[in-house]
Order: C-alpha cells, then structure tokens, then sequence
C-alpha cells in the first residue's frame, strides 16, 4: 500500500519545535487480596492501593482530591508525592491536576544538563487507571517500566505508599484480586478475560454516535475523505483498543513504519505541554557522536529505553498507548492529566494532527464531538 503520510511523525515534531461495575458475580473472590488493596498500609504513610485506585474509576482526578479534602484535611493522598513539594506541603498541583511526583530511574546513557550526576529524575505524572487493565494489559505504567502486576504492587507500597517490601504472597495475591469483577467496565470484558470472545464495536445509535464509529474502525487511510476513516483506529485497535493496527505502517511509514501491535506513541502531549509542567534537558549519549539533548517536560519510554534515534515514535515523548475500554469512567486523560474531558481529549487530537499532518488532516467541531459521543460507548 502506498504510504499516504511520508514523514508524519519527523514532520510533527519538526512543527512543535518550530511553534459500578455490575453484572458481575454476588460474591468477590481473593478475599485477602482485597483486604491488602483496601486496607493494608504496609507499615507506610497511611495510604492503601485504594488511595489513589477508587473503585469507581481506578485513578484519582482533581474532583475527587477536591471532595477528599473537604472530608478530611488529613487524606493521606496528599501526603509525600501528592503534596506539591514531595514532602508534605501544599495541596495545589494534587486540587488542580491530580498529579503525583513520580521519580523515575535515568536508563544508563541518559543524563541531566543541569544535573549530570543525577541517576533518577521526578515528573508529574497522572495515577494510571486499574480498571481493565490488571487483567488484560500486560504493559504496566505509563511508561512500561514494571514487568508484571506483582512487581508493580511491590514498587507502589516501596515508593508511594512509603511502606516495606511486602512479601511475595501478599503482592500476588493483590495481583489476583486485581484481575476479579471489579476491575472490568463492562460484563463483556470480564467474560473475554475469561476466555470469552472479544468485544466489538458498538453499531452507534444516534447519528453522531454512528458517524464517531468510522475513525475508529480498522480501515486503511483514504485520501479521498481527508484520512478521517479509521483515523484513531491506526493506534486504538484490538479488543482494549489499546494497540497499533495493520495500517499504522501506512499511516505514519516514515522513515521506518509503525508496526501493528506497537503500545508505546508520541501523540505531542508532552511536545505541546499543555499542563506546564517544567522542562528540562535530557542528554542522551553524552560526550560520543550520538549524543541527543531533548528538551522535554517527561520523555516517556525514552527514559526507560534510553533511545533517542526513534523512528517508529516509541521512546521520545512517547508513553502507552491507553486502553479506550471505559474511558468514560477513567478521566482525567493523557500521562500528565492535561486532558480533563474527553472534549478535551478530541480537541487535542484535532490540534495533533493538523499539526503533524502539515494541514492534510483537519478534523471539524462536528468531528471533536462525534469522537466524544462514540468513546462514550466504549465500555
């Protein structure tokens, strides 16, 4: 097929530096599993998995640590990395944004400009969603640092919650627990966790509804309607939506094609930085003839993989492509929350893709709000 988008990734880039849950069995199993996510501090600051996992949506926004602090001035979501400073003071960043700080290990190559001995780095970073993904999502945190549930239990009680290294028992019976009822938006997902079939598209009921279903539909691009059909299935494809699609190579197959299957993009959030946050150098292969500085506010998988040569979009900038299963449930959006609606979401994609496109793709309101009507369906 021929490639329809030459470039579309170095294009982009080039640009931004030039400018509940029912249906489900009566009774929960992995009882102690769900005491130690509900109840257990582990000896630490007072928080539990439940602190900043909520039944309802998996994740934290800014109006639940708004509520939580009318209820209780000594929430411990505001302690140590919800506080603005890390240490205890302010509440600011957690009202406004919902942000946490997350220090981050530096891969062996990767450095700071301003601080060059520095072996770690702290972002702001959104509390990623459980729901759906413990138990169909292999890829771990925004940015695929931890390798299985049980390794990110024992990472969040050590680091966020402050507590000690639980035992091995306890982290995996919190990984069971996590794969229960519960954490599923919908019946059908929970069966297909089960060996059921995968869920499919909703048909759409409304008009707007209907139109929103063809951007996500896996079609190959066509120039003949501005690249619009199957536009967002290009890297929300496969049953959690979550995933690149066969025609991502001829979506963005410059100068090498994005392969199906792929779960890590740059999609400009953190080039656009709508948040604010800081922004700092990264220098990667300091001192060799490789050497790369990114100015960025978070790099993404870039930390993790220490690459800068990034040809396919999956370092630089670059974090999980998040599942759309249940969005409706898991706002605020993107890595660093700066997507508070879903509107928002649309609208930062219309912004993305005129951008990286040069122009070719220009999505309408009326398109920004068949986005939103349709990804409301998506449970």
């Amino acid at each position: 097929m021929r490639p329809v988008l030459v470039g579309l990734g170095l294009t982009f880039l080039g640009a931004i530096a030039a400018s509940a849950h029912t249906d489900g069995p009566a009774s929960e199993p992995a009882p102690h599993g769900r005491r130690l996510f509900v109840h257990e501090t582990f000896g630490g600051n007072g928080r539990t998995c439940e602190t900043c996992h909520g039944a309802e949506t998996g994740t934290v926004s800014p109006q639940d640590a708004r509520r939580r602090l009318r209820d209780d001035r000594d929430d411990p979501l505001f302690l140590h990395d919800g506080s603005d400073d890390g240490l205890g003071h302010g509440v600011r960043r957690m009202l406004t944004d919902a942000t946490v700080l997350v220090t981050v290990p530096l891969a062996a190559n990767v450095t700071l400009a301003d601080d060059p001995e520095a072996r770690t780095v702290t972002v702001r970073r959104g509390v990623p969603s459980t729901l759906n993904t413990p138990a169909l999502d292999p890829v771990l945190m925004l940015d695929g640092r931890q390798p299985d549930l049980e390794s990110q239990a024992i990472g969040a009680i050590r680091d966020h919650a402050q507590g000690g290294v639980p035992p091995f028992a306890d982290a995996h019976a919190i990984a069971e627990f996590e794969r229960t009822r519960r954490f599923f938006s919908s019946a059908a997902l929970w069966r297909f966790s089960r060996g059921g079939p995968a869920p499919g598209l909703p048909a759409g009921r409304t008009p707007s509804e209907r139109r929103g279903r063809r951007f996500f539909e896996d079609v190959p691009p066509n120039p003949a309607d501005g690249l619009t059909s199957g536009l967002c299935a290009h890297c929300h494809s496969g049953p959690l939506m979550n995933t690149t699609n066969r025609f991502a190579a001829a979506f963005i197959p410059s100068p090498a094609p994005v392969p199906a299957g792929q779960r890590f993009l740059s999609v400009g959030v953190s080039e656009f930085n709508t948040a604010g946050n800081p922004v700092r150098t990264f220098v990667f292969n300091a001192g060799t003839p490789a050497e790369v500085r990114l100015a960025s506010p978070d790099p993404g998988r870039a930390l993790v993989t220490g690459v800068a040569d990034d040809p396919t979009l999956e370092h630089v900038n670059a974090f999980k492509i998040a599942p759309l299963r249940g969005i409706r449930h898991t706002a605020p959006y993107f890595h660093d929350n700066s997507a508070r609606t879903l509107a928002d979401v649309a609208a930062h994609y219309a912004r993305f893709f005129r951008v990286a496109s040069g122009g070719l793709i220009q999505l309408t309101a009326q398109d920004e709000r068949d986005l939103v009507a349709y990804m409301l369906l998506l449970d």
